[in-house]
């Protein structure tokens, strides 16, 4: 059996976790969620699923003590090295150094106008009054992952049930891998948060008033001079876990922000990294979507870090259009084109990982543009020279134009949209034939 405590104190301990008081009523009694104890035994249980880990049924318990809170599990006899990883990985995003970080710059941000200056009232439709709470990305995977994602999330939605994985964006980013033909998506769910805040949120986000500017990163969780330094932290732990240790770089970073929706990460990336990035042609740093490289974390960092700048997994979905030049987005079609390139991206970049090999994350750009765009690059309309990859750009639109906001998900699956686009027809596969079922 594998047993460890939570770092910290009791209240930091739980503090760390959605308060169960705070949750959604009908979630709290289906999940059984009424302690904060079966809170923790929630999400651990989401994480070892996430990663692969298998464990002998019924054997995770957390237990509270007046030290604080203790997690068991056994794991199965292949999964018994990485059990002992997830607990190291456990304990380390929760210490004073990561999630007690997270917990200190929410705190120092309380105590300013910056903490939701929208209280009491709604920016959506759906999610009430404004609400900010501290939020850590839990549930995900964290030890077997193939690589991060820098967003802007998780919307209040993700902590009033208790699941970070299951909403539109999530949904979403998981269709996209599929179609990118990567086999385990749930390897890719490892998300950081630029701001580990919950908030209104589900794809109705309080666009056009954005009340997260990039500076509440830069003051709050990547501030040395003050100590709240969470943010690169955690990317350090989470792109280096102890699996990727013999490789000479870290997992590949993914930074999400459509330039047209939570344009966040890429603008704390832009500011935080502006020495090691490329210039324009008036001398300034440059995080534009499909951009790549590799990064140094920290001046010290021993590995560099491969990263591509791309579009918010929910961006095309909120803000993508039929119609216009198709070499810009909210052109849908471009929007597809440059999320089906990152989901490629990474799928090239783990598949030399794990033959032992490192693939420069530029070669990489190249191949999944040449795959979605017909060209090296993606600075132009995408033509994907392959019949079925030209269908799947399609579908993947189809689903996006016809969002039902009833179900907060697309109208049609990847198969409907699939079959819609084929009946459609036309040599270039357009999406832009509306939401209303097809005559036979």
């Amino acid at each position: 059996m594998i047993r460890y405590r939570l770092p910290g104190s009791p209240e930091t301990q739980a503090a760390l976790y959605p308060d169960p008081a705070r949750l959604d009523p009908a979630t709290r009694e289906q999940a059984g969620l009424h302690t904060t104890e079966a809170v923790i035994a929630h999400f651990t249980a989401s994480s070892l699923r996430q990663d692969g880990i298998g464990i002998v049924a019924g054997s995770l318990h957390v237990e509270r003590d007046a030290q604080g809170y203790t997690v068991s599990f056994s794991p199965l006899e292949d999964s018994r090295e990485a059990g002992a990883q997830f607990a190291q990985m456990h304990v380390a995003l929760l210490d004073e150094q990561h999630g007690a970080l997270a917990l200190r710059g929410c705190a120092a941000a309380q105590k300013t106008p910056a903490w939701n200056p929208m209280a009491g009232y709604p920016v959506n439709r759906s999610d009430g009054p404004s609400e900010w709470l501290p939020c850590l990305p839990l549930g995900m995977p964290i030890v077997n992952h193939a690589a991060v994602t820098l967003l802007h999330y998780p919307p209040i939605v993700a902590y009033r049930h208790c699941d970070y994985l299951n909403n539109a964006t999530l949904r979403r980013w998981a269709q996209l891998l599929t179609c990118a033909g990567v086999p385990q998506p749930e390897r890719y769910h490892a998300i950081v948060d630029v701001n580990p805040i919950a908030a209104p949120g589900s794809g109705e986000s309080e666009y056009p008033n954005d009340f997260f500017p990039i500076n509440l990163t830069s003051l709050f969780f990547d501030n040395e001079a003050e100590g709240l330094n969470y943010l690169r932290n955690v990317l350090a732990l989470m792109l280096d876990p102890p699996a990727n240790a013999a490789n000479p770089y870290t997992l590949p970073l993914l930074v999400g922000g459509s330039p047209l929706y939570d344009p966040q990460a890429p603008g704390w990336f832009r500011t935080r990294f502006k020495d090691q990035l490329p210039r324009d042609k008036n001398g300034s740093p440059r995080a534009d979507v499909l951009q790549s490289g590799l990064v140094r974390l920290h001046p010290d960092s021993p590995k560099m870090t491969p990263y591509l700048v791309v579009n918010h997994m929910i961006a095309a979905g909120v803000t993508g259009k039929c119609g216009g030049d198709p070499r810009f987005i909210p052109n849908i079609s471009k929007y597809e084109a440059q999320d089906l390139v990152a989901a490629t991206f990474l799928a090239l970049m783990d598949a030399a990982r794990q033959k032992g090999q490192h693939l420069d994350p530029q070669e990489a750009t190249r191949q999944a543009c040449q795959r979605w765009f017909g060209a090296d690059d993606g600075s132009g309309a995408p033509v994907p020279p392959a019949a079925d990859d030209r269908l799947t750009l399609c579908a993947l639109a189809q689903m996006d134009i016809c969002f039902d906001p009833k179900v907060v998900g697309p109208k049609w699956t990847f198969a409907q949209a699939q079959e819609r686009c084929r009946k459609a027809g036309g040599t270039d596969l357009s999406p832009c034939f509306g939401c209303d079922e097809l005559k036979a």
